[in-house]
């Protein structure tokens, strides 16, 4: 999927999360290639501010005109914000998912561990 965006400041998982870490906040959001997948974006699952969280569990769901699926936090911590613009707009998923499409931010309680490099996300899905 050459058309696909894959900016190369970000982070991936296989789950097709995109993390940008500032320090020791991650800043998460669902990928191009994700909500390409998804179709039209209806709702947003937020979690809770002040939720704690672990890398690999489902923390959000994301509903489309298609399914519902989970979102996975990419690394452990506590929700320290939540994009609430997403509650209004859920389409922000499909038409700025790098940008104004953020999920949450999470305060990092270890480092970003077994997350892929753009080259790798791209190998991942093709």
């Amino acid at each position: 999927m050459s058309d696909v965006s894959v900016p190369s400041n970000l982070q991936y998982t296989k789950d097709h999360e995109w993390v940008q870490v500032t320090g020791s906040v991650a800043r998460i959001g669902i990928t191009d290639f994700a909500q390409d997948a998804l179709g039209d974006i209806v709702f947003v699952q937020l979690p809770d501010v002040g939720s704690v969280v672990s890398a690999n569990d489902s923390f959000s769901e994301i509903e489309s005109t298609k399914s519902v699926n989970d979102v996975y936090a990419p690394v452990s911590g506590t929700v320290s914000a939540v994009n609430e613009g997403l509650s209004d707009e859920p389409e922000l998923l499909n038409t700025d998912p790098y940008g104004r499409g953020w999920i949450c931010e999470i305060e990092m309680s270890g480092g970003p561990d077994g997350l892929l490099s753009p080259g790798e996300y791209q190998a991942l899905i093709g």
